[in-house]
């Protein structure tokens, strides 16, 4: 029994006893929280990496995984800080494994911005992504002399780059793009990889996405556009306004898609311009950051911040301050209705559903063409297999062979097969039992300019131009000009103007006037008495407002300019709006003395300020047409000409021509014209 018996020796240790029990404490303490740290480190891996299997759409589905990958992240962060100089001694933790942390959890931010379009999280973001920049995390990665820590190193450079590019922090990111380009020259020379020219086409994108965005010089300094909406930009309702809507059912944004598929458009991270500048168009100016996350602040924590965009999604949107929003870059077809009917299933009853798609057109090429659903053609749509098991981010796989589906729909596109490939109006019918806006930018938009209204609930399209004259054909890939109007009109009609360079006045004075025209266009739809009440629907909410303001300023603005000549140049809308308001003289005489301030006054016509003088130009269309269709009348010198010439879809209109004639028949001199050249072409 001595040995559990205790002498006077056991019960009073040694000194040296004493000593190594202390350090046998200690090094189980330090045992412990590395072993804390490390259980943490890979539990935070496994939550990221499962966020890739999360659905896109929808919101119950993944905000829950979302908020235990937050509060993981949140225990590692506070855990390496606390216990920084432990690890650093024990574990090896080195400054760029920290940098690795804020990174994802930078990531985390950044994709819970794109999953809310609260533009909080990007300020969150670029709070972590900057604190690794100026502490300089990754400095030493260099050293380590492993490939794969200088490629993480690259992809947060552009994922910087691209919060940079949404907060429009314009000076840092020039600086990021100069700081990737020498690390990208660092890596190719250091390691020769195979991925060096993928790299640098990432570069190319960003310098080339940078200078588009930036075109516009103001005091011979490339300035800044900024697209989201501030309340100096919002068209106030004018006095009176109540009364008329008092009896209407007003609808706000709730949910938007974004759909960018114009194959050939500047792009930079799954991001066309088209969509960088819609997607910006539909959220609010955002607070100014105030807070760091330098180690030595305390940060808010991930998990506090997804409480308060669960408790959004629950059910009271409106403490939301941006409606909630979907970009698909170069979807399928498969993906845009998925992504459609999650956004229509969760649209509250006041809601409505914005589908925004910028695309090249498609036509079926059919001799006859009587279905306006299908026949017409539509949109095209990204035509890769959905079921296709490949790793799209192997540049191998995009250079496969051509899938069955792929090589079918080309052989058979002048048939009467439809390819399957694309959004036809037909396809759209679905989602109109609740109340949709429309905006189709394409070069044939004009197909779903006759949705039938089948359930009754309000619908507005607004549809661009199919045609673009000669002088712009060398833009057309640096973003729609239509798209540009809607977004930012002041820029938009320095652009048609061909005007990037002004002094700080003349920017001022445009972006005055432009706004002062915007405001009167929506004074001038509520006086109307010919407008169709559907858009009084949306006449409730700021974003749609204004875009319908937008949308008639750059009617106005082509209406009237020398190079936009005939209807194909001009943007459309269903229900159609009456020419009380897009053929308004106040707006016309508004816009022509903004051309002057500017010196472009020559760039318009001038004529259609002026009641006189627009209706001898409508009447001299008129004698044209009435001349062209006489019997008596044979050859051209017997028909009035004009300086500039007036375009053949003007002068030769089947409209004007098949009105003509019924008036003719009414009279009874049916047999002194012509059956028309263009009469019986319908």
């Amino acid at each position: 029994m001595a040995a559990i018996s205790l002498t006077s020796t056991d019960k009073i240790p040694s000194s040296g006893n004493h000593e190594y029990s202390k350090e046998n404490n200690d090094q189980e303490y330090e045992d412990k929280i590395v072993q804390e740290f490390s259980h943490l480190l890979e539990k935070s891996k496994q939550l990221f990496n499962g966020l890739r299997d999360l659905p896109q759409y929808g919101h119950k589905q993944w905000q829950p995984y979302f908020g235990r990958t937050f509060d993981v992240y949140t225990k590692l962060w506070k855990f390496q800080q606390q216990h920084r100089v432990l690890l650093d001694k024990k574990f090896g933790l080195k400054r760029w494994q920290i940098g690795e942390i804020a990174s994802k959890i930078g990531q985390l931010y950044y994709h819970f911005y794109i999953r809310t379009s609260e533009t909080t999280y990007l300020n969150e973001a670029f709070a972590f992504y900057s604190a690794i920049r100026t502490r300089a995390y990754y400095s030493k990665v260099n050293r380590e002399e492993k490939p794969d820590l200088m490629v993480k190193k690259l992809r947060y450079y552009a994922r910087f780059i691209v919060v940079c590019l949404l907060l429009k922090k314009t000076k840092i990111m020039r600086e990021l793009v100069r700081e990737l380009n020498r690390q990208i020259d660092e890596y190719v020379k250091a390691y020769d990889p195979d991925d060096s020219l993928e790299w640098q086409l990432v570069l190319n994108e960003i310098s080339t996405f940078i200078d588009i965005d930036n075109k516009l010089n103001v005091d011979r300094t490339p300035i800044t556009l900024h697209y989201r909406l501030t309340n100096s930009l919002i068209p106030p309702l004018p006095n009176g306004a109540e009364k008329i809507l008092s009896n209407i059912q007003l609808y706000s944004l709730e949910e938007i898609l974004v759909i960018g598929n114009y194959q050939d458009q500047i792009k930079f991270s799954e991001l066309t311009i088209d969509m960088y500048r819609m997607l910006q168009a539909v959220e609010r100016q955002p607070m100014e950051l105030t807070s760091t996350s330098d180690d030595r602040t305390t940060m808010q924590s991930p998990a506090n911040h997804q409480k308060e965009i669960l408790n959004l999604h629950d059910g009271d949107s409106s403490k939301r301050l941006n409606p909630h929003k979907y970009l698909l870059y170069k979807p399928t077809f498969s993906q845009i209705y998925a992504f459609t009917a999650s956004a229509f299933k969760d649209l509250p009853s006041n809601g409505v559903l914005l589908l925004y798609i910028s695309a090249d057109g498609y036509d079926t090429h059919l001799k006859i063409k009587t279905e306006q659903s299908y026949d017409f053609g539509g949109v095209k749509t990204n035509n890769r297999r959905d079921d296709i098991n490949d790793n799209s981010n192997s540049p191998v796989n995009t250079l496969g062979k051509k899938s069955p589906s792929t090589i079918t729909t080309t052989t058979t596109a002048a048939t009467s097969i439809k390819d399957i490939h694309n959004i036809f109006p037909g396809d759209l019918y679905p989602f109109l039992r609740k109340p949709l806006f429309l905006i189709i930018d394409s070069n044939n938009s004009i197909v779903f300019q006759n949705l039938p209204n089948l359930f009754g609930q309000p619908l507005i399209s607004l549809l661009s131009p199919v045609k673009i004259p000669t002088a712009f054909h060398d833009y057309q890939n640096k973003g729609s000009l239509f798209t540009l109007f809607l977004t930012s009109p002041a820029f938009a009609f320095c652009f048609v103007c061909h005007l990037n360079e002004l002094t700080s006045e003349q920017w001022n004075l445009c972006q005055e006037n432009v706004n002062k025209i915007i405001f009167e266009i929506i004074r001038i739809f509520l006086k109307s008495k010919l407008v169709d009440g559907t858009f009084y629907h949306f006449f409730g909410d700021d974003f749609l407002r204004l875009f319908l303001a937008r949308f008639v300023f750059c009617y106005a603005v082509l209406r009237l300019h020398r190079s936009f000549k005939g209807s194909g140049f001009y943007p459309s809308s269903q229900p159609q709006l009456s020419n009380d308001l897009l053929e308004n003289v106040q707006v016309h005489k508004t816009i022509l003395e903004l051309s002057a301030l500017l010196n472009v006054h020559g760039t318009f016509y001038h004529f259609f300020g002026d009641d006189f003088l627009r209706l001898f130009l409508a009447r001299f269309v008129f004698c044209y047409a009435v001349l062209r269709l006489h019997r008596s009348f044979k050859g051209s010198g017997f028909y009035p000409s004009s300086q500039p010439q007036l375009s053949n879809d003007l002068l030769e209109n089947v409209q004007v021509h098949k009105t003509i004639l019924e008036l003719s028949a009414l009279l009874n001199v049916r047999q002194l014209f012509l059956e028309g050249p263009l009469a019986t072409l319908e």
